[in-house]
């Protein structure tokens, strides 16, 4: 049975992503459930110990009890078999933000993305915040380079707009245009929503809002839910 995924919006350790936190830390098995935390997006300007020094004082202030930060900065630890076991015995695999297009050509294809897999069919929560939600689709987009880019597909036919009440909502005019087939998932900063309710909804938790861009844009909010 696969897993449950979990998409933020961003500025999640903060002490505000509590509400989307704890529930992936439930439905992943509880305090007991390992985390494994993926800092690749942080590695391009060094900051990937201090970010995931920071994930993990966050998720242990939360009362989870195995938190650990795999030293997968690159292709080549992308592929070492210790990180990618690590990852197939985790419970909770949590990416996080920085450089997104390092991110997904750093996992694409590589031993570690196939054990994130192997852990999502056993039943795994796997989530991302601002670029760790937007490599999860099917596409993303890279600001760097002004140009969309194939993202791991763990949620298809889907494009995240992150920190989308700050600056993310601009992308989507854009986006409208390069994909027009595909869904837009703008999601608020502190925001977070998880595919937890039955019949493959996704719903809303946090303080923000999620806004789907189809034919139609529709909006939600803590506690509500939704599909596309």
């Amino acid at each position: 049975m696969a897993g449950i995924i979990l998409l933020e919006g961003g500025a999640e350790f903060g002490g505000k992503m509590a509400e989307p936190d704890l529930r992936a830390i439930g439905v992943a098995g509880g305090f007991e459930a390992p985390i494994c935390v993926i800092p690749t997006a942080a590695a391009p300007d060094h900051n990937h110990v201090r970010a995931g020094r920071n994930a993990e004082s966050w998720f242990r202030s939360l009362g989870a009890r195995q938190v650990s930060v795999l030293p997968l900065i690159d292709r080549a630890s992308a592929n070492q078999p210790e990180i990618a076991r690590a990852l197939r015995q985790a419970r909770f695999i949590y990416l996080l933000g920085g450089f997104t297009h390092f991110l997904g050509q750093t996992l694409l294809g590589s031993a570690s993305w196939e054990a994130i897999l192997d852990a999502y069919q056993a039943g795994a929560v796997v989530g991302g915040s601002s670029a760790g939600a937007m490599v999860l689709c099917q596409t993303y987009y890279d600001p760097g380079r002004g140009q969309v880019a194939e993202g791991l597909n763990l949620v298809p036919n889907a494009c995240v707009l992150p920190h989308h009440n700050t600056f993310g909502s601009g992308w989507a005019p854009k986006l409208r245009q390069l994909l027009p087939d595909a869904t837009l998932i703008g999601i608020d900063e502190r925001t977070g929503m998880l595919d937890d309710a039955e019949h493959a909804h996704w719903t809303v938790y946090g303080q923000g809002v999620v806004t789907i861009y189809q034919e139609q844009t529709k909006l939600y909010r803590k506690g509500e839910t939704f599909s596309f």
